[in-house]
């Protein structure tokens, strides 16, 4: 429930908590490595994890995928190339690129206070969130909660009948009158409210929903069709898990109105598609957005290490960076990413099981295997 705090602080010079060619990206006919020489298996073992994914990406271009285990518990089918991998929290970043491209378009601006950019709840919202800005929102410097205190209000939004657009605009507004937990522009506060006010302001300004939204002007361009808003798939398709089960549709998941704070879904393939031109917009050969742009929204905001919808590690794991981080859960999936753009290499892995299963210490772990192999060290 809910998706989880993101990787930004985690992978540290110290360790790692558990807790151009615009063209270029994953190649369809990439072949799976051989499971004999996977390093997913050896991150599972002594976890309860039914299945895992990973892809490598080096100079700008998938190298190889990974994957091990089976879709669900109790099945005997083994997770393959095509499988959706929920992204949690790693969402974000994409929800943050579409807030972007909106104001490379003028349509946004990154200095448009909060009370003008919904004014129809200035009234009611906390005094301190009137002036904050779409960069205090989306690096978590709001000085908004993690999440709303209610959650019976929360769950309510699986039962609610109206369109995903109101559904957020109900919740934003309940959400902007609690009390701030600090002061904005100061440290860093993670909260998911903040990404459901940016993505609240993009509908309200285009007149268009988050979902149509993200679609047109985020995965269409980068040629991302596997997406789903849809909390579970098929019975074809990898299946959450928490606490030795898999997890319940209506009691285990986010509703889907949570969509822009990490409620999604792809292969792997496609998400890797969006990490390169990430790192390709920062060397002007992105598709998305302007290279200032591209680079703003990777830089932390004040003296902390987080940008707009990415973590800024200096050196992760040990590891000459800087690197763009992140990681995502709702609690039945871990998925975590760690990006190297001057050299166009990365790391994406996905779990489909969290905490309760050692998801996290799992993916945590191929993660540190997989990067060693991407990145030098760091010779402080």
């Amino acid at each position: 429930m809910f998706t989880r705090r993101d990787f930004s602080l985690a992978i540290s010079a110290g360790g790692l908590m558990a807790g151009g060619c615009a063209s270029a990206g994953s190649r369809p006919d990439m072949p799976a490595a051989p499971a004999a020489t996977s390093p997913l298996g050896e991150a599972m073992a002594g976890t309860a994890v039914p299945g895992m994914a990973a892809i490598v990406i080096r100079d700008f271009r998938v190298e190889n995928e990974y994957f091990s285990g089976v879709r669900a518990l109790g099945s005997p089918v083994m997770v393959a190339p095509n499988d959706r991998w929920h992204q949690g929290s790693n969402g974000k970043a994409m929800t943050a690129t579409l807030v972007a491209k909106l104001v490379d378009a003028g349509v946004l601006s990154w200095r448009r206070p909060l009370a003008e950019m919904l004014p129809d709840l200035a009234a009611r919202m906390q005094p301190a969130y009137r002036d904050v800005t779409l960069p205090d929102l989306l690096s978590h410097r709001a000085g908004l909660p993690e999440n709303i205190s209610d959650l019976s209000f929360f769950l309510s939004f699986h039962t609610d009948s109206a369109s995903l657009t109101a559904q957020r605009l109900s919740y934003v507004d309940r959400c902007l009158q609690e009390a701030p937990v600090g002061p904005a522009r100061a440290d860093s506060s993670y909260s998911n409210t903040g990404f459901l006010i940016a993505a609240a302001c993009a509908e309200r300004v285009t007149g268009r929903a988050f979902e149509d939204l993200i679609v047109r002007e985020v995965f269409d361009p980068l040629g991302i069709h596997s997406i789903s808003f849809d909390q579970f798939g098929g019975v074809n398709e990898p299946q959450g898990h928490v606490d030795g089960r898999i997890a319940n549709e209506l009691n285990d998941v986010n509703p889907r109105m949570f969509a822009p704070a990490g409620a999604m879904r792809m292969t792997l393939r496609d998400w890797s598609r969006f990490c390169i031109d990430q790192m390709q917009g920062e060397h002007g050969r992105g598709r998305l957005l302007r290279t200032e742009t591209c680079r703003f929204i990777h830089t932390p905001q004040g003296d902390t290490r987080t940008a707009l919808g990415w973590g800024a590690a200096p050196h992760p794991m040990n590891l000459r960076g800087p690197a763009l981080t992140h990681s995502g859960s709702d609690g039945n999936w871990y998925a975590l990413v760690c990006l190297f753009p001057e050299t166009g290499n990365g790391v994406l892995v996905a779990a489909n099981a969290a905490d309760s299963m050692q998801g996290d210490q799992a993916a945590v772990a191929a993660l540190r295997a997989l990067a060693a192999t991407v990145a030098e060290p760091f010779q402080g």
